[in-house]
Formats: C-alpha cells, sequence, structure tokens
C-alpha cells in the first residue's frame, strides 16, 4: 500500500514556504534563491523568457517564463542530452562534472526562437531553434570550435553574428542557415583587454557576453573580476557592430555580475545578473536601470538594492522547485520539469510506472563511486532554508547496494539504506573532507523507511543536517553535520538526489514513494541516535 503521511503536511510545505513573500509589498533580492547562472532573457509582448546553465545535467538549459520578471516556472529544455559518449553516461571513470553546456544566448526572430550555447567538453557551439518556445521541439546544430561565452545576435540588415571570448572579444559572422562560421564574412577582435575599463589587474578577463541594440546602438555587457576586488559588470557602447566600442564600469556592489538588461511593456528597465551565494550557487539579482546620456546606469546610486518596485515572489513552489507524489494520470509527463538527471540517464533502468505512485530506480551497473552513479535524479537545494524527505522500500535491494537521499556536489552527504552481509543498515556518509566517510550506520529491521535532508544557508552557512524516520513522524538525526561547499569541480549548487548504487552485482532496486519539499528545517539540540552497530570509522566509503 503506498505510504502516505498527513495531507497537512503537503498543504503545510507550499504553505510554508508562500505565506510570508505574499505579504510583502515589494519583490526582493535575490529574485531566485536558488541555482539558476548565466541567464538570458528575452521579453515578447508582456511574457519574459529566460534561459540559465545547468551543464551535465540532463535534459539541459532550463527554459523558464515569467510575467513579472520575479515569479518564474520552467517551461522547457532546449535539449534531453547534450552528446552521447562516455562523458556524459559517466563510464570508465570519466565525467563531464563543471563541464556540459555553459552561458546560452536566448532570441527571439521572425516568429522562430533560437538558442545558443556552447561546450568545453564537446569542443563544439550548439544553436537549438523551435517555433514554440514552450511546447518544442528544439532542432538542434552544431559546428566547431566553442564559441566561449558567446552572444547570438540577429543584425538590422539581415546578417547574424556572434561575439564571444575572454579578454578580447571576438566577432564573427555566421551563415544564414547557422550551421557555422561564414567563410569570408567579419571575424575579427572588437574589443581587446575589455576589462581594462576597470583595470589591468585582472583575476578574471572580461567574458559573459550579451549585446543588444537599442536605440541604434549597439550594447556589449561582460563580467569581469578585478584580483582582490569582486565580479564586476562592464558595459561598452558602439554605432556599429564593428566598433569602435568605448566601455566603462555599469556596477561594482555585493559580486552581483553578469548579465544584460531589459525593458518592461511599460518602459521600465532592469538588469538580470547573478552573485555567488555559497553553496546554494549562483542566484539572479534583478537591477534597476536608469538611461543617462544613452548609457544604462544600473542601480541606486550605485548598490544593489534589497527591494524593488515590482510583484512580491510568490515562492519557488512549483515553478523552479516541487515536491512530487510521483502519482502520474493520463498525459502527464513521467518526470516534471524540476528534475534532473545528473548526467545522461539509461531510461532503461528507473520506472514511474512499473510500480504506479513510485520511482523506481534500479541498478544497471555497478559504481564504487558515488559520483559516478548513473541515474541520480536531482533538483535544486534553495535557501534561505529547505529540506527534501522521501520514504524509500528496500524490499528488492541486493548485497553491496546503497540507496536514499543525497546533498550532491563535490563534498556530497548523504543518508540512506545499505545492504551488506544480508543485513540492511541505515547509514550516513559524508564526504566534506578529503574522502567519504560512513560516519554513522544502524541496523534496519524493516523494509519501508523515511529520510530527510535540511540545509542552512542563512548568511552562507552552510550546513547541512540528515535525519531518518521508522515511522514518519519521529524524526531521528543521524551522523555529523556537512559543511556544504561551492566547488569549481563541480561548478554547481548543492542538488537534492534521489540515488540507487550497486556495488557488487546489478539487478537490484528500490522504491521511492514520495520527495517532499518545504522551506523549514528542523529547531533541534537532538543528538544523533547511537547503537550497538554505529560507527564513527574513517575507513573512505563510496
Amino acid at each position: 500500500m503506498k505510504i502516505r503521511l498527513s495531507t497537512l503536511f503537503i498543504i503545510g510545505g507550499a504553505t510554508l514556504l508562500t505565506a510570508g513573500l505574499l505579504n510583502a509589498q515589494k519583490a526582493r533580492n535575490p529574485i531566485i534563491y536558488a541555482d539558476v547562472p548565466d541567464m538570458s532573457m528575452v521579453r515578447v509582448g508582456d511574457t519574459y523568457y529566460m534561459s540559465s546553465t545547468t551543464m551535465h545535467m540532463c535534459p539541459g538549459v532550463p527554459i523558464m517564463k515569467s510575467k513579472d520578471l520575479v515569479n518564474w516556472e520552467i517551461v522547457g529544455y532546449a535539449y534531453e542530452i547534450l552528446e552521447d559518449n562516455e562523458v556524459f553516461r559517466l563510464e570508465n571513470g570519466r565525467n563531464a562534472y563543471g563541464g556540459g553546456s555553459w552561458a546560452s544566448s536566448l532570441r527571439y526572430h521572425n516568429g522562430t526562437w533560437y538558442l545558443s550555447t556552447f561546450s568545453h567538453t564537446t569542443g563544439r557551439t550548439y544553436i537549438f531553434r523551435t517555433k514554440d518556445i514552450e511546447k518544442g521541439p528544439w532542432i538542434a546544430n552544431s559546428f566547431t570550435p566553442a564559441l566561449h561565452d558567446n552572444t547570438l545576435f540577429f543584425d538590422d540588415d539581415g546578417r547574424v553574428y556572434m561575439l564571444y571570448g575572454a579578454g578580447n572579444i571576438h566577432l564573427v559572422e555566421l551563415k544564414e542557415d547557422l550551421s557555422g562560421i561564414k567563410e569570408g564574412g567579419l571575424n575579427m577582435v572588437v574589443i581587446s583587454n575589455a576589462h581594462a575599463v576597470v583595470t589591468t589587474n585582472i583575476g578574471l578577463p572580461a567574458e559573459g557576453s550579451q549585446l543588444i541594440k537599442v536605440n541604434g546602438k549597439y550594447y556589449l555587457f561582460n563580467i569581469t573580476w578585478p584580483r582582490g576586488g569582486m565580479r564586476t559588470v562592464i558595459v561598452h557602447r558602439a554605432d556599429k557592430i564593428t566598433g569602435p566600442y568605448k566601455g566603462r564600469l555599469a556596477l561594482q556592489d555585493k559580486g552581483v555580475a553578469q548579465g544584460c538588461i531589459i525593458d518592461t511593456p511599460s518602459g521600465q528597465w532592469y538588469a538580470y545578473l547573478f552573485r555567488d551565494f555559497g553553496a546554494v550557487g549562483r542566484v539572479p539579482y534583478l537591477v534597476p536601470v536608469k538611461w543617462v546620456d544613452d548609457w544604462p546606469v544600473l542601480g541606486v546610486d550605485g548598490k544593489v538594492p534589497d527591494e524593488l518596485d515590482l510583484p512580491p515572489s510568490k515562492g519557488l513552489i512549483p515553478g523552479i522547485v516541487a515536491s512530487d507524489e510521483f502519482d502520474r494520470k493520463p498525459g502527464d509527463l513521467p518526470l516534471p520539469l524540476v528534475w534532473q538527471w545528473n548526467h545522461n540517464p539509461d531510461h532503461r533502468y528507473w520506472s514511474v510506472t512499473q510500480r504506479p505512485g513510485y520511482l523506481r530506480l534500479i541498478a544497471g551497473r555497478v559504481d564504487k563511486e558515488f559520483t559516478q552513479v548513473r541515474n541520480m535524479l536531482t533538483q535544486r537545494t534553495f535557501g534561505p532554508e529547505c529540506s527534501g524527505t522521501t520514504a524509500v522500500d528496500i524490499s528488492n535491494m541486493k548485497d553491496g547496494d546503497r540507496a536514499g537521499l543525497a546533498l550532491l556536489q563535490r563534498h556530497y552527504g548523504w543518508v540512506g539504506v545499505k545492504c551488506e552481509d544480508g543485513t540492511n543498515y541505515i547509514v550516513m556518509v559524508n564526504a566534506g573532507g578529503t574522502s567519504p566517510i560512513e560516519v554513522q550506520t544502524i541496523p534496519l529491521a524493516q523494509k519501508i523507511v523515511y529520510l530527510k535532508a535540511e540545509c542552512d544557508f542563512k548568511n552562507m552557512a552552510d550546513r547541512a543536517r540528515f535525519y531518518y524516520s521508522l515511522d514518519g513522524n519521529n524524526w531521528k538525526l543521524i551522523g555529523n553535520e556537512l559543511r556544504m561547499r561551492y566547488t569549481l569541480p563541480h561548478f554547481m549548487g548543492y542538488r537534492f538526489a534521489l540515488f540507487y548504487q550497486a556495488t557488487k552485482t546489478t539487478g537490484g532496486y528500490a522504491d521511492f514513494d514520495f520527495f517532499r519539499i518545504t522551506d523549514k528545517i528542523t529547531q533541534t539540540t537532538q543528538t544523533s541516535h547511537s547503537a550497538s552497530h554505529d560507527t564513527a570509522s574513517t575507513r573512505p566509503r563510496s
């Protein structure tokens, strides 16, 4: 029988997340308190669309929709998988962590939507197109080389360009069908050392190009990072796309940077940018913009405001993150759009139909390292606090298998069940140090267990704790605190992850009954459960 907690829990989670925000009179920064970096935005009529970076996740390049610049929902993705090879399949010890596809450029031109991105993992530039941005399908073509942080631009004379690069900003003309760089077309450096308008003592050279045209002038926005300083927005202006360009500092506050500007139907302007926000990831900010002498002036007296004259947020549920009961009605998507697989999934080894109302994850291969496990299903954590809860039926696990709930990044942690020599154990693993540590194990005599992971991102505390329950009501702390850290090898905020790992043989599986999120965490001083089989061993575990 499918397990159900109190309906009040389900309703309460959504209410907790939204009640306080609905009482607010204005929008507040960060606009989205979750990992949504490298935004590119387009307004068509009264509707805004935005793309973002999710790198190695599948499907990739989420497309989000909003009517007010504040409340967003995911409506689709540009691709299901970027490429099918051993890197994206997590084979032979290879992976695409920190790689995959990076900063995209979203455009609408003559009734067609275009999205460009690139991948240093594959060495290619990609352009996707569709007539229906919400329903697709997206048609893809790609070419070499990978044009770093490119911005796709359709000019008024019918020619199509990309600007790209780091430090030196290059302009290339594309073929009419966008299948590659045009032979004999424009191909030149239009700005040398673009960061020099701010500093020559550079840590991160100018990159993240985004180009727009306003009142006949071209405005190129870039991010740069002076050594010992913070992420900084710079803007260059020209009367022709080839230049000459004149540049200036656009914003230097709180490290809020990388993005462009957009107008509202009523004529207001905003910059959409992101900020490094610790372990939760890179979070979007909106910054008011005024025009002075044909230059965009970002911020309020040069500062990023906490409040904005925009509608208040209604919360992240169900637009960016969402609970899931794994119930599917005819016509429903197999997985709601908030879910992404960690790397390319193997569709033979998961199901929401083999046992209706459950997500079944099946061991299709043996993996010794946790971060190499395929078919790990994820969605974003979010701030300032969040909690993810699941229930798992482990009746069909095999010896050596592990199943549970993780917080995924390079320094991951998880709570779950392992099957070892005919005995099941509840386990907490902490990989916050140099190697994963099995911190605590507790014998488990039943086939169903409830698991919880809680994240505290307030003031970049970046702390996480794990819990288990035998009945879904009484929770016990297990293991120790995970100190979450944003790392460049993964280049992504922490993700909730449901996983199944085989370490000895294939064919075992676990059934996850639900995944539920709230924006509250347990305020407890309760110490972790101890038992005769608990361990504080420091032996490495996967």
